[in-house]
């Protein structure tokens, strides 16, 4: 494609375009002084020269560099490069969540919670840089090979410490994902990004968000009557039951996940560290190491990435014993040996059979 032409952004060797859309376009690039790739934002030239936009755009920056956390993608510099704004980011070897689910459809409910809890670890950190995500969903949560699972894209981030870039009643980010004071466009703190983790882990063990309006499911009360909005159905807690759809899921989970998806944010779980602490009691010795081990262990297995040899779980050590090489099958050919030998001696040979030996010389070859 045309802008991949040019192979030279900044200090940076562009090697291909990862993605495009609404805020800017994505270059998977490498930076020849560290030896390292990274992942090159460019921001659309039509928000550029709006300076709201190019302002949240540098805030992102600035807010999230000054994070320094597993579960969040880093950011290296911004920098303008032809009178264009770039950021450089991290690069995560792996898929995001969604494309994870469009390969797997479901995950079974420990490996979400090992994700869930990964996430959770995550937005506890931007929690407390007093930074709010309001666009956490699958696709902004990389997971890598090596099970690390990463929050990504802070384009419509909202730093409490800083002056508001977005006026009353206009709502950003992605509706199935939106707390309802998001979608009413009234400001937001952290219990939003706590909904929008209901409903990410919900989508995870069922393949669907809980309020995805289904046909079959509306009830109009009188002909022609509209079928009830989305924000509706989020104050009403019209969502199907987790474990109608997926029926082996942990109490635990069911529970942890109604409380997120409350419509108001009292009800919701107190901060990302109460979420933490509830996954952490559910699975158990949950140090980040045995999380990674855990979620590569069932991509690799799942076969959401192309193979690259086995990936065992680090908790779960194999060992196994090996007889001698060649032991067992030479012993088994000295038997039939025998058994050939003393057939010779006590019976007429016939010109039709086969030689003994060909038996064990067969069975030697595999066959």
């Amino acid at each position: 494609m045309a802008e991949t032409a040019v192979r030279k952004i900044g200090r940076y060797e562009v090697e291909r375009e990862l993605a495009e859309g609404g805020m800017g376009v994505v270059y998977l690039a490498r930076q020849p002084s560290l030896e390292r790739p990274v992942v090159l934002k460019r921001m659309r030239k039509e928000l550029a020269q709006d300076d709201e936009a190019e302002a949240r755009f540098w805030r992102e920056a600035r807010s999230v560099a000054s994070i320094h956390h597993p579960n969040v993608v880093a950011v290296y510099d911004g920098f303008v490069w032809r009178g264009e704004p770039y950021i450089a980011c991290e690069f995560v070897d792996g898929l995001d969540a969604a494309s994870v689910l469009a390969k797997t459809g479901t995950l079974p409910p420990r490996v979400a919670a090992w994700i869930g809890l990964e996430i959770a670890r995550g937005l506890e950190a931007l929690h407390a840089h007093a930074l709010v995500h309001r666009d956490l969903k699958p696709d902004n949560v990389l997971i890598g090979r090596d099970g690390a699972v990463k929050i990504a894209d802070f384009g419509i981030a909202h730093d409490a410490k800083a002056r508001s870039l977005t006026r009353t009643g206009v709502s950003l980010g992605t509706p199935a994902y939106m707390s309802p004071e998001q979608l009413r466009g009234e400001r937001v703190d952290p219990r939003a990004d706590l909904f929008a983790f209901g409903v990410v882990l919900y989508e995870l063990i069922a393949g669907r968000t809980p309020f995805a309006h289904e046909p079959d499911d509306a009830s109009p009360s009188a002909e022609g009557e509209a079928a009830p909005s989305l924000l509706q159905r989020i104050e009403d807690g019209a969502f199907p039951p987790l474990r109608r759809i997926a029926r082996r899921t942990p109490r635990a989970l069911v529970a942890l996940t109604r409380r997120c998806l409350q419509a108001k944010a009292k009800r919701r779980p107190a901060s990302a560290a109460e979420i933490r602490r509830v996954l952490e009691d559910h699975l158990g010795g949950a140090s980040p190491q045995r999380a990674r081990s855990e979620i590569a262990a069932w991509l690799h297995d799942a076969r959401a990435f192309p193979r690259r040899g086995r990936t065992r779980r680090a908790a779960e050590p194999r060992t196994k014993t090996r007889a001698p090489r060649g032991g067992l099958r030479w012993a088994l050919v000295a038997t039939l040996g025998v058994v050939a030998l003393a057939a010779a001696l006590t019976l007429p040979l016939n010109p039709g059979d086969a030689p003994i030996w060909s038996v064990a010389d067969a069975w030697m070859r595999g066959r």
